[in-house]
């Protein structure tokens, strides 16, 4: 398999795969969801990690969603083309990253929640110095854009190619086969909508899921 080459500035990294194309994420983000799952979140400073845990957030039919109530200056990013990442802050401290799916004007997301740390880990724990064991460094979607260098600053950059500093890589890592997907987490409506989703097994999965494999 080809090796993609990261850039931002003078920074890069190699990484054994491909990035994701913008067909891939110009699907329902229930479709497209849990096949994020055993991907590659790259950076171009040399961070990486496997997607272990996503959710799905669907626009209008989605009381859960950031986008339900329509378009504003805070949620634009979600109505845009397919495959750039949006950011936002949540309870006043913490930034949390998503991958836009769907057609635009259908303001509908991946957010991802955990990852399993590949490389980088030393610039990760720089990051998260309370962190006591590296599984933590990157289980749950506050702590992994923390891990990662993510912030309100990368809201809205393309992750489609290798341009904007971070990317999406399908390394030749399947997805788990056969998922049910289970409830979201921290919401309050929606909770019926099973669009969580995680890989079976996986030590970096934020919390308990009822899913199976």
């Amino acid at each position: 398999m080809e090796s993609s080459v990261v850039q931002k500035e003078t920074a890069s990294i190699i990484w054994p795969g491909t990035p994701l194309s913008r067909a891939f994420f110009d699907r329902t983000a229930p479709t497209v969801a849990p096949q994020l799952l055993n991907k590659i979140l790259a950076a171009a400073d040399g961070r990486a990690g496997r997607i272990v845990e996503v959710e799905a957030y669907v626009g209008a039919i989605d009381p859960a969603a950031h986008t339900y109530r329509g378009k504003t200056p805070r949620n634009a990013i979600m109505f845009g083309p397919p495959g750039h990442m949006y950011v936002y802050f949540t309870y006043g401290m913490h930034w949390c990253c998503n991958c836009v799916c769907g057609p635009e004007s259908d303001g509908s997301g991946v957010l991802i929640r955990a990852l399993e740390p590949l490389r980088g880990l030393e610039q990760m724990r720089a990051a998260r110095p309370r962190t006591a064991r590296d599984r933590d460094l990157c289980r749950g979607p506050a702590r992994l854009t923390q891990a990662m260098g993510i912030s309100g600053v990368q809201n809205g950059i393309d992750l489609v190619g290798t341009h904007d500093g971070f990317t999406v890589i399908d390394d030749g890592m399947a997805p788990p086969k056969d998922l049910t997907g289970g409830p979201r987490i921290g919401i309050s409506l929606g909770k019926d909508l099973p669009w969580r989703w995680s890989v079976p097994g996986s030590r970096y999965v934020s919390g308990t899921i009822a899913q199976q494999s």
